[in-house]
Formats: C-alpha cells, sequence, structure tokens
C-alpha cells in the first residue's frame, strides 16, 4: 500500500496517524523544553557552584582515589579532592567558554558577512578570501598549533576559538543578505532614499537575526566540545576547574587503566554529554520555530 492509502485508512477509522504532522509538531517544542530545562540546571551550577557542591574543590578531604561512599558521592580523584565538587565547579568554566566562543565568532561572523554580502568589489572579495583560508585549514589542527604558540590559559582558548570559528557564521549570513538584497521592498527603500546603515540595520537584519541565534548555539555546542579535547591534550589552564582539566588529570593519572574510570572520567563525559545535548534540543526547537515548513 502507498502512503497515501495508509493516510485513508487512518481517516476511515476517525483516527490520526503516528507519523501525522499534527503529532510530529509537538516533538520540537518537548525537545526544546527538555534541553532549556537541562541548560537551565547547567547555568545555575555555573553561577552558584558553592551553593551545591558539598566541599572546596581545591582542598583534600578524602584518600586518594576513594571510591564512591559516605560524603563522596563520586569519590575522590588522585590527590583526595571530591570529585562531585570538582564536577559542579568545572561547570562554570565550560560554559563559560562555550558561550563567550559563541559570542564572539558569530559577532565577528556576522559583522563580516553582512558587511561582505551588502558590499562589493574588493572588500567583499578581500572578506570572503580570509573566510575561505579559515575554513580551508583543518579545524582541530589549526586549533592545537594556535593553542600552543599562545600558551595554556581560558581567555587564550577563547580568542583561539573564537578566531577559528568565524567562518562559517560569515559564509551562511552572507548568503542570506545576497538572497534578500534580490527582495522588492529592499529596492523600494533604496528608491526611497534610505541609508545604507538604515537599510541594514532595518531592513537586511531582522531577515538574518534568526541564523545568528541558530549559529551561537552551534558555535556554543562545538566550543565545549572543542575546550574539553584542548584541555584533555594540556592545552587548558591546570589550575582552572573544568571537564577537560578533569579528563586531563584522569588521563594523567593513570585513572582510564583502572577502576577510578567509573567515577572520574565517565561523570565528566555525562556532563559533557548533556550541555551538548541541551544545546541541540533548544537548536532542533529554535529551528522548527523558525522555520516551521520544516514540521511539514
Amino acid at each position: 500500500m502507498s502512503e497515501n492509502n495508509y493516510q485513508s485508512l487512518w481517516r476511515l477509522l476517525d483516527m490520526e496517524p503516528p507519523w501525522g504532522s499534527g503529532r510530529l509538531r509537538g516533538y520540537p517544542r518537548i525537545a526544546g523544553m527538555v534541553g532549556l530545562v537541562a541548560l537551565v540546571a547547567l547555568v545555575f551550577l555555573a553561577l552558584f557552584p558553592g551553593w551545591v557542591a558539598p566541599f572546596d574543590p581545591s582542598q583534600r578531604v578524602g584518600t586518594p582515589l576513594q571510591p564512591p561512599g559516605g560524603p563522596f558521592l563520586l569519590g575522590t580523584n588522585d590527590i583526595g579532592q571530591d570529585l562531585l565538587s570538582e564536577l559542579i565547579w568545572g561547570t562554570r568554566a565550560s560554559l563559560l567558554i562555550g558561550m563567550s566562543v559563541a559570542l564572539l565568532s558569530v559577532s565577528l561572523g556576522t559583522l563580516v558577512g553582512l558587511v561582505s554580502g551588502y558590499a562589493s568589489g574588493v572588500l567583499s572579495s578581500v572578506l570572503m578570501r580570509l573566510a575561505d583560508l579559515t575554513l580551508v585549514f583543518p579545524f582541530l589542527p589549526l586549533v592545537i598549533l594556535l593553542s600552543a604558540y599562545l600558551g595554556p590559559g581560558l581567555r587564550n582558548i577563547i580568542l583561539v576559538l573564537g578566531l577559528v570559528s568565524w567562518a562559517a557564521p560569515a559564509r551562511l549570513i552572507r548568503s542570506q543578505v545576497l538572497s534578500l538584497l534580490r527582495e522588492p521592498y529592499i529596492e523600494a527603500a533604496r528608491a526611497a532614499g534610505c541609508s545604507q546603515k538604515r537599510i541594514l540595520c532595518v531592513h537586511i537584519w531582522p531577515g538574518v537575526r534568526s541564523i545568528a541565534a541558530l549559529q551561537i548555539i552551534m558555535v556554543a555546542n562545538a566550543s565545549i566540545l572543542a575546550e574539553a579535547s584542548l584541555s584533555f591534550l594540556g592545552l587548558g589552564n591546570p589550575s582552572a576547574k573544568s571537564w577537560g582539566t578533569m579528563l586531563y588529570f584522569a588521563r594523567a593519572s593513570g585513572a582510564f587503566l583502572g577502576r577510578a574510570w567509573q567515577w572520574w572520567v565517565l561523570p565528566t563525559g555525562l556532563m559533557i554529554t548533556l550541555s551538548v545535548l541541551s544545546l541541540v534540543l533548544i537548536g532542533y526547537a529554535l529551528e522548527h520555530k523558525l522555520e516551521p515548513q520544516l514540521s511539514s
């Protein structure tokens, strides 16, 4: 039977098929709410870690590599620090890097995309060649090279990730600007004598801000993973508590080879997964909200 025959059968039974568009429209909203709740919980941990963490993560409060039990719900690391407290305090650095890189790179990419899309000639060509050059280089090797040159530190990680992540948003926004310039209302605004600044801010910007919002979520998602990777390789700030540095010290102390990975590595990986998944679900819901035809 064809899909149309199946649809007719469900209508004959006075029932809505399980794959119907009406039921599917609710899934993005549910996914977005789940992602938002998870992200709000992570933001709360990042803003108020002292209210939740049972111990100071920099203090030795137990014996080294103590398994979970008693006051240590996730056990201790190789020097006797509480891993649950480290995990909670690490939320701040990981989310801070993710959001800072997203705002920096998308702001730069939006500016470049608007200017290169609206302008023409040499300026547009130079900006796009820079974007192409940035996209040509492999992402992770370039980030590792720049991080090693600038040295460890959260500020350097934010700067490096922001400088290599702006090209993709710039390309997408430039394409949208070129599409909007063909619209009749842009030509009418030009004929009415509107300034270039007014055309960009009033007429073009509303058409690209949805893309910019989606790019912020996508770049923040990738930046959290990139920070964990760089810190795991030893290019982060060892004195700053983050999920990446927790994995770095777990590898350096041999926790991957013993039973300690169960309470040291696994919860850290789950927190990284939760943060990434929350942003993915929010981006999925936002995409369906901004592009209703995706729900059909």
